[in-house]
């Protein structure tokens, strides 16, 4: 399975939380800021760091922006940047732009322009978000202490029409099903013998590394 591939856009705080959780958890990330003593600093701490400004597209067409499967742009208060960057990445084809926003205005904008998620750093921590972009099943995420998770987690589709003794989550995963959300109907403590369907939400219980892994089936 090819190794998902990230590039951060703007190296401040919340940016650079994003991309060092990123790549702990294994993934390829390309980080781009126009402060060199910056990327100078998270050069061991990323895959590859760039000192350029990302406003301008021939910045972006020489990294081949349009084959990361997730561009964060994580621009601090510079509003005009941030816009302009999206907006080239959008008309560049890149699959998914994930934007921070400043304000509920700005986030208008920038959901208008095309970005596929939102973020405001007050409310998306950024080890938070890193969770969410890895894993293509999760749906929310809560850590419950510093190793252990609670998560929600749409049906893979090759588990779907199993029952959860078939799956075996526990032995394979090392995931444990405490309920399961099927429409307006909340299962809890679901028997081995409950078969699964394609639009079940399981709730999840284990460690945050197994809960990752799941995930991202």
């Amino acid at each position: 399975m090819k190794k998902k591939q990230f590039a951060v856009i703007g190296m401040g705080r919340f940016g650079s939380s994003v991309a060092r959780a990123l790549y702990q958890m294994g993934y390829d990330v390309v980080v781009i800021d126009l402060d060199e003593e910056i990327i100078d600093e998270l050069k061991d701490e990323v895959t590859y760091g760039i000192t350029a400004d990302a406003q301008e597209e021939r910045v972006l067409e020489s990294l081949g922006i349009r084959n990361f499967d997730v561009v964060i742009v994580a621009i601090g208060n510079d509003i005009q940047a941030s816009i302009l960057i999206t907006l080239t990445l959008k008309e560049m084809g890149v699959q998914k732009v994930v934007a921070k926003a400043i304000d509920e205005r700005h986030g208008r904008v920038l959901e208008k322009l095309g970005a596929d998620k939102i973020v405001y750093p007050e409310r998306d921590m950024g080890e938070k978000l890193a969770h969410y972009l890895v894993s293509a099943n999760l749906l929310d995420y809560i850590e419950i202490s510093d190793k252990y998770s609670l998560s929600e987690v749409t049906v893979p589709s090759f588990m779907a029409q199993k029952s959860l003794k078939q799956v075996n989550l526990r032995v394979k995963y090392g995931v444990n099903v405490i309920a399961i959300k099927r429409g307006d109907k909340l299962i809890v403590a679901p028997p081995g013998e409950e078969v699964l369907h394609p639009d079940d939400v399981l709730i999840c219980i284990g460690l945050t590394q197994d809960l990752d892994r799941f995930a991202s089936m």
